[in-house]
């Protein structure tokens, strides 16, 4: 990399229950057996990447009341998947995706402070919340938190784990791992005391990740965490949301490289970038089949349009914009604005159903040839939309290898991304403030 800028940051999303993979494709493996985890895991770390990332699912989605197609296979506990593979990676670092509605601080800080150790200081934890009472009858305390106290307790769940990795005193000479000593948080969210069963870890704190889009999830980010995962996918929404972020941090003490933020993206490759362009026509059309459209749009209705040809227009009808036919996934904000936009792309250009769905929620955001995707992506970065990408392919679990052939190669060579690990940490890689060791 070159003295006179920041590197590109990379991390790899397993792709899983999600429209972006193409499960009909020959070379899409399993979504659970270990072998898919290990392969994009050596994939990622081949490729010098900061991390590989976990989402979870704590309920299976539902459907007019039947599971959902992509939900069939199963969706593994991320910590569990983390620690066996962190005894086949060496620099990777290892994030999961762990709620902080249906989680204690305790319990958690501890499963993740053992991550770190084994891992030698490589764990990573998005934080997401949940106000959803469909998701909490899997748990004995239920839907029973208001959407609006959901960021609420994941800032203090946050300060707390934080409070017991800081629990034990620093290590000194003949004392390689400190000693415990005894803490206690009194707050509205958690009154616990005690003593705290793990070591500090290698990182001090696992890397926090958070995903949040609102108001209130970027002012959480920027008081708490060290990476957001961000939706924003295109140039100019990307500097918009990288300003107003950054913007925010300075009110805690905090400088804009202690916060990195990753937009979770797509790409297509070609041998021109006309065929790139053709290929990604041909994925859009795999990831979106007729089902998958008529799901796709009964989850903005919310009704039932089973009686709808996919190749026929748009329902006249109007959304019900408080259906329950879809439970399990994120609601829609406003369904009634996002159907008058359909209506008017579908209208304006002649599209059906399934071509509308296509159109407006399976676009890859890079595609062309290597030298184009390595280039767009390097000048996102110069141009302050973003600190660097997680990458989201569409197969599992191969999807990756081609990037890293590839791209990043051509990453390197422009200077923008290392040619080796240079530390052993996961904050190393992203260039993190160690946290402050409090003796």
């Amino acid at each position: 990399m070159t003295a006179d800028r920041e590197p590109i940051h990379l991390a790899a999303h397993f792709p899983g229950v999600n429209s972006t993979t193409v499960w009909t494709d020959p070379r899409s493996g399993s979504q659970i057996d270990f072998s898919s985890f290990e392969k994009l895991a050596r994939t990622a770390e081949r490729g010098k990447f900061d991390f590989f990332f976990l989402a979870e699912g704590l309920r299976l989605r539902e459907h007019n009341g039947l599971i959902h197609d992509l939900d069939v296979v199963g969706r593994p506990e991320s910590l569990t998947v983390l620690s066996a593979l962190a005894a086949v990676t060496d620099r990777l670092g290892l994030a999961a995706t762990v709620n902080a509605t249906f989680n204690e601080p305790y319990e958690l800080a501890r499963r993740l402070a053992t991550l770190d150790h084994l891992s030698a200081g490589r764990a990573a934890w998005n934080v997401v919340t949940s106000s959803d009472a469909f998701t909490g009858e899997n748990f004995r305390r239920g839907g029973y938190l208001d959407r609006a106290d959901r960021y609420t307790r994941a800032a203090e769940f946050v300060a707390t784990a934080r409070e017991l990795w800081d629990s034990w005193t620093p290590a000194e000479p003949g004392s390689p791992h400190g000693a415990p000593r005894p803490f206690a948080h009194t707050g509205p969210q958690f009154d616990i005391e005690g003593e705290f069963t793990v070591p500090r870890s290698p990182q001090g704190h696992p890397v926090v990740i958070q995903a949040g889009d609102s108001d209130e999830g970027r002012e959480f980010a920027a008081s708490a965490a060290d990476v957001i995962f961000s939706r924003h996918g295109t140039p100019e929404e990307g500097r918009a949301f990288y300003t107003d972020t950054k913007a925010r941090l300075a009110k805690y003490g905090r400088k804009p490289a202690d916060l990195k933020i990753m937009p979770g993206v797509t790409f297509v490759l070609g041998d021109s970038d006309a065929e790139a362009q053709e290929r990604a026509a041909e994925i859009r059309r795999q990831q979106i089949s007729p089902q998958n459209a008529m799901l796709a749009l009964e989850q903005v209705w919310g009704r039932d349009l089973s009686a709808y040809d996919p190749d026929g227009p748009l329902p006249e009808i109007e959304p019900d914009p408080d259906s329950e036919l879809v439970q399990g996934r994120a609601r829609v904000a406003d369904p009634l604005a996002v159907a008058a936009k359909w209506r008017a792309l579908s209208e304006a250009k002649g599209l059906s159903i399934r071509q509308t769905v296509i159109e407006t929620t399976a676009r890859q955001s890079f595609i062309g040839t290597p030298e184009t995707v390595a280039g767009a992506l390097d000048t996102f970065v110069r141009t302050g939309a973003a600190d660097g990408f997680i990458l989201v392919p569409h197969l599992t679990p191969g999807g990756l290898d081609e990037f890293v052939d590839l791209v990043v190669p051509l990453l390197q060579e422009r200077g923008a991304f290392r040619t080796e690990y240079e530390g052993e940490t996961l904050r190393s890689h992203l260039g993190l403030p160690d946290p402050i060791r409090k003796g």
